[in-house]
């Protein structure tokens, strides 16, 4: 694009003026964090001054191990995006959507970014990823997601929310080289800033001799060096700026639900006029907030145009956020942290000085050494020392007693990190040796509620980054594409899913007016993202593994390629394969037949002895009532009765006795045959089953001695 210095000079000075009041503080306090964090932890000019008194300077990095923890729990708490349909949007295209976020997902390797985004975050209090659309790999666009350095993200000074929908503009500056410049932009400005020897703006103090965050750290020249290295070396400073600005924007109006969307700006009258025929909709002008997106590089300007987007494409993580003041969890160690390298190198200087305190030599005492030679050898063990005159011209001067307390300060300063972090002895694996494993799990669980809020505020970046992934896909994805989602990593488990594809089978609709259907319309519906917290795959694994081994000790039958799929062996797939393989092979049928023959056998057995127990205790029944109605006899018969009646209800107890003793032995003889008959019709299949195979072997054992006979011994030999 031509040059326009007043363009360019008003990015400029609202981006000096956003730096400098907030920004600068910012980057000076993340500096700070990165050095502690690395374990650069003491002014260059404190080192200098205890290296010439030859004191010790220890750092003991307790911020890293304390942070290290913390990112674990991150990595173990993974987020699953989710969209639910609203306003009557469809259910079927929710669940695609959802898929198209996974492959998405996969594509830009977000859990790694998303990982280094809460560690910027956690380190410096404030992390960015950055949306937007990719043409690299697709000429029909795609969703790319990268890490943002958090010091080239300036944030509106005047912001105080914690989405960036609420802020008025955001800057994103870096470095770039000429030949990156030429493939974004154009190659004309590429080449009049490749041959510019100095920068038309006063440039300040991060843009000159600004410390990078690179592999090698130096001070960055801006145009000129000794060769010409513009391919390769990132020396022209490209400020990108986004803000809103008003402007009155063309919107359809449905006059059923009232909703309201911009027509894009490709939309020519003949295409609106469509829209407003075919669905009713009405044209009417609103002043809205767009976003207004210029790029500069020096003064020239390589972009000015609308955005896109409906967003920023900064998508911000803050792990604890207060109406615009950012704060993380490295900076509250900064204190405890310098304290116990501070008390540590004191202890260890004391103790050094206990085994050399120094000498006092009278000039001209020592014989068989020099002064400098005692000053070196002076803490050797067994040191000779050789010297005239008396004994007191040479003593040894006697050290300061280590103070008191000094080893409770680096214990404070221990639990004070501790403590400040959240970070306690049981979520790092140290607890003693006689606390039980229930007293460590509970434990656990209570210091991960120490890292709540960092984590929530993570969950709402990921609905930030959901949002305006969604927003993209809608708008961006309207052509057919073919998507391949991977289920399972460790299987290779894929599916491949087509959006926007016309369908081939002709619809029609109530009034038999035909028209085109599209499968899968990701442009059609307002969805909601639903964010739900999972633990990583390989723990996830674990639990799910021991869920089912319990099961299966419990006695519930968990089928053994459902326990094999919970496991984490790296064959899984192929193992479950074999495994439906065996189950299906002749011989594993029969004896499966087998097994389920012997198990009929078993429950016939077992119910005929149930009903021989049945008999029997009818029969107990009958023996118990005959012996009442002969007592109820001689109770109730009269003396003139002569027994008569006594003699009847006898003979009819015997009677019914009879009858129920055939009927249990006939249930006995009924049973026992059909037990025997069971036993033997199983044992002749299975005898004629090994006759057959039986036969079979020998068959194939003769036609191999026919196709290869034994040679037979020679007449000479015998």
């Amino acid at each position: 694009m031509p040059l326009d210095t007043g363009l360019a000079m008003k990015v400029w000075h609202r981006y000096a003026w956003c730096r400098d009041n907030g920004h600068a503080q910012f980057v000076e306090k993340a500096d700070i964090c990165d050095r502690f964090f690395s374990g650069d932890q003491w002014e260059a000019l404190d080192k200098a001054l205890l290296k010439l008194q030859r004191r010790p300077a220890i750092t003991s990095n307790k911020i890293l191990s304390t942070l290290a923890n913390v990112f674990g729990e991150q990595i173990f708490a993974r987020s699953e995006i989710g969209f639910r349909p609203r306003s009557g949007a469809p259910e079927a295209t929710a669940r695609v959507l959802a898929k198209v976020f996974k492959q998405i997902s996969d594509n830009n390797q977000l859990d790694w970014k998303r990982s280094d985004m809460f560690a910027d975050g956690c380190i410096r209090s404030r992390g960015f990823l950055d949306v937007r659309l990719s043409f690299n790999d697709s000429m029909q666009g795609e969703v790319c997601i990268e890490n943002l350095n958090s010091k080239n993200v300036i944030v509106d000074p005047d912001a105080e929310h914690y989405d960036p929908d609420t802020w008025n503009d955001v800057f994103v500056t870096k470095w770039m080289t000429a030949d990156d410049i030429a493939v974004l932009y154009n190659p004309e400005d590429a080449e009049a800033l490749r041959n510019r020897e100095q920068s038309f703006f006063p440039y300040g103090y991060d843009s000159i001799q600004s410390r990078r965050d690179r592999f090698g750290e130096r001070f960055n020249p801006m145009y000129n060096g000794t060769y010409d290295e513009s391919s390769v070396m990132r020396n022209i400073r490209v400020i990108e700026r986004q803000y809103r600005l008003l402007d009155k924007q063309k919107h359809f109006l449905s006059p059923e639900t009232g909703d309201m969307r911009a027509i894009p700006k490709d939309f020519d009258r003949n295409k609106i006029a469509w829209f407003v025929e075919k669905f009713g909709f009405r044209v009417v002008p609103k002043l809205v907030h767009r976003i207004r997106w210029v790029t500069v590089a020096d003064n020239f300007i390589l972009h000015d145009d609308w955005s896109p987007y409906k967003h920023f494409t900064p998508v911000p993580y803050f792990p604890y956020f207060r109406y615009g003041n950012t704060i993380g969890l490295v900076e509250n160690l900064l204190g405890p942290q310098e304290i116990l390298n501070k008390v540590l190198s004191q202890e260890l200087h004391v103790v050094n000085t206990t085994a050399n305190s120094g000498w006092k030599v009278k000039t001209g005492s020592l014989t068989n050494m020099t002064t400098q030679e005692l000053e070196q050898r002076g803490a050797e063990t067994g040191l000779v020392l050789e010297f005239n005159g008396s004994p007191d011209d040479i003593e040894k001067i006697q050290p300061n007693q280590i103070p008191t307390g000094l080893d409770r300060i680096s214990y404070k300063a221990e639990e004070s990190i501790k403590s400040i972090s959240g970070v306690s002895d049981s979520m790092q694996g140290f607890d003693r040796e006689d606390v039980s494993a229930k007293a460590i799990q509970q434990k656990r669980q209570a210091g991960g509620t120490n890292l709540a809020k960092p984590l929530d505020s993570l969950v709402r970046s990921d609905f930030i980054l959901a949002r305006n992934v969604l927003d993209l896909v809608q708008e961006f994805y309207t052509e057919e594409r073919l998507l391949t989602i991977t289920h399972d990593k460790m299987t290779g488990e894929s599916e491949t899913i087509a959006i926007n594809q016309p369908n081939p089978e002709p619809q029609t609709e109530d009034e038999g007016t035909p028209y085109q259907e599209i499968l899968n319309d990701l442009t059609l519906g307002e969805y909601d993202v639903v964010i739900s917290s999972v633990p990583q795959r390989e723990t996830l694994e674990d639990s799910q593994f021991e869920q089912a081994m319990a099961l299966r000790e419990a006695g519930i039958m968990i089928p053994d390629d459902v326990l094999i799929g919970s496991s984490r062996l790296l064959d899984k797939k192929e193992i479950i394969e074999k495994m439906n393989a065996q189950a299906n092979s002749p011989e594993a049928q029969k004896q499966r037949e087998l097994a389920l023959r012997g198990q009929e056998a078993e429950v016939i057995k077992t119910e005929a002895e149930a009903q021989n127990k049945t008999a029997d205790t009818g029969l107990r029944q009958a023996k118990t009532q005959s012996e009442r109605v002969s007592a109820a006899k001689e109770a109730a018969t009269p003396p003139e009765d002569n027994g008569a009646a006594a003699k009847q209800m006898q003979a009819e107890a015997d009677i019914q006795l009879e009858d129920r003793k055939f009927e249990h032995t006939k249930q006995l003889d009924y049973a026992e045959l059909n037990h025997k008959m069971q036993i033997e019709r199983a044992e002749a299949q299975q005898n004629a089953q090994l006759k057959a195979e039986q036969a079979a072997t020998e068959r194939q054992i003769r036609v191999q001695q026919a196709a290869n006979p034994q040679p037979q011994p020679s007449k000479q030999g015998a």
